[in-house]
């Protein structure tokens, strides 16, 4: 309310006061004057019109309060307004001081990254996760920096030396990783990839570790405790991982073409649609592990343990199975086409519907393993132990048994065709075609 506005109303103010002052004085004179009035009628109208000035007063009093009220009430919203225009300005403040202070430690961290000492450097990382957990808007450079410096320094005198020892990670390398593995990956930006290409971290501990659509390619993680860690969707091509722990990790849909995964651990591992194409598994063990739908074509599988394994339509052509075992392994509909299983235990196997069209499983055990409706079109199965085996329905043609165990096989309805029976034990096989007794081992 603006001062002249105020003057007015205050002028106002004051003639009305006057007024309502002035009208009892009059009413009462008025009255006193009138002739012809008893005392009781004088009195009566006195009365009256002292209720009268009472109400004038009473208007008069309610009019002040109005105006004050009013008054009070433009001071306090001037005062509200002030107010908050004085918060606005300390919380733009703080924001500037708060940007300001992220700022210095962000550089003060940056600038101590290439510190000698190496606890200055440990420190410098575990300051710049700080940073990213307080400021999302350096967060994804902060990554970036991190993985450079694992790039960058991971390559030691200890890793170019020409021995397969796998030594002590450094700490601030573990530091650097471990910020990485367990960092905020919901604020990862869409269409970009951790960076760790040719990564030397080798006996690094990523257990549990999120490291999801991460690039690793030509990353050397021997010896590596990876144990629970997340790689959905990762890029492993020619990865080296032999001798790590891989307990129970997530690969579902990665890619590990060409990968080095000898002797390592990757009991119920989840490698569900994995890419494992030319990917060396010796001496791996992948017990319970689920390799549904995964593309091992020409992978190394040599003496491998796949014990209740779940294969279950997996690529497996020309793979090296060779001594591996397989026993209780889902492998319904599988491809091993031209696969090597000499020597591979297979017992109790479920091979329903698989292609073993030119697979090699010379002396193989399949004591019990069901081969109903599968494919086994010039299959080497000489000396092969296949007794009790379900071969209901299966394909046989020209596939070699000589030499084989079918006792107490099932052969109910298998396309035989030009197989080779020579010295097969086929004693107790049942539902053997009348024409194949006499080329028979045995009592028949």
């Amino acid at each position: 309310m603006s001062a002249k506005k105020t003057d007015a109303l205050m002028n106002w103010l004051i003639g009305i006061t006057i007024f309502f002052s002035v009208s009892p004085i009059l009413i009462y004179t008025a009255i006193s004057k009138i002739e012809g009035l008893s005392n009781e009628e004088r009195i009566e109208y006195k009365s009256q019109g002292l209720m009268t000035s009472a109400g004038l007063f009473l208007g008069l009093a309610i009019i002040i309060n109005a105006y004050y009220g009013a008054k009070r009430a433009a001071i306090l919203e001037k005062t509200l307004l002030a107010a908050q225009k004085d918060n606005q300005i300390n919380q733009k403040n703080i924001e500037i001081n708060e940007q300001k202070l992220l700022s210095e430690r962000f550089m003060g961290a940056i600038s101590q990254l290439g510190h000698d000492n190496v606890a200055t450097r440990t420190a410098a990382i575990y300051a710049l996760e700080r940073v990213a957990q307080d400021s999302p808007e350096e967060y994804w450079t902060i990554m970036e920096i991190l993985t450079a410096f694992v790039r960058e320094n991971g390559i030691t005198r200890q890793y170019k030396a020409s021995t397969d020892k796998i030594d002590k990670i450094p700490t601030d390398i573990q530091a650097a990783l471990t910020v990485i593995g367990r960092r905020n990956a919901s604020q990862d930006p869409e269409n970009q990839k951790l960076d760790l290409r040719n990564a030397q971290i080798r006996g690094v501990d990523l257990s549990n570790a999120n490291l999801q659509r991460a690039d690793l390619r030509n990353s050397d993680l021997c010896g590596a405790c990876l144990q629970g860690s997340d790689f959905y969707r990762a890029n492993l091509d020619g990865a080296k991982l032999s001798q790590s722990n891989l307990y129970e990790v997530n690969l579902q849909e990665a890619s590990l073409k060409g990968a080095n995964l000898a002797g390592s651990i990757l009991n119920k591992g989840l490698l569900y649609g994995a890419n494992l194409r030319d990917a060396n598994l010796c001496g791996a063990s992948l017990r319970a592990a689920n390799l549904m739908g995964a593309n091992l074509y020409k992978a190394n599988l040599m003496g491998a343990n796949l014990k209740a394994a779940n294969l279950a339509g997996a690529k497996l052509f020309l793979a090296n199975l060779q001594n591996s075992k397989l026993d209780k392994a889902k492998m319904y509909e599988t491809g091993l086409i031209g696969a090597n299983l000499q020597q591979a235990n297979l017992n109790g196997a479920d091979l329903r519907q698989a292609n073993l069209n030119a697979a090699k499983l010379q002396h193989a055990e399949v004591f019990f393993a069901n081969f109903s409706k599968a494919s086994l079109r010039e299959t080497d199965l000489s000396g092969a132990n296949l007794m009790g085996t379900d071969l209901q329905k299966a394909i046989l043609h020209e596939t070699n048994l000589s030499g084989a165990n079918l006792t107490a096989a099932n052969l109910s309805c298998t396309d035989c065709y030009d197989v080779n029976f020579q010295g097969t034990i086929l004693k107790g096989a049942k539902n053997l075609q009348p024409q194949l007794q006499k080329m028979a081992m045995g009592e028949y």
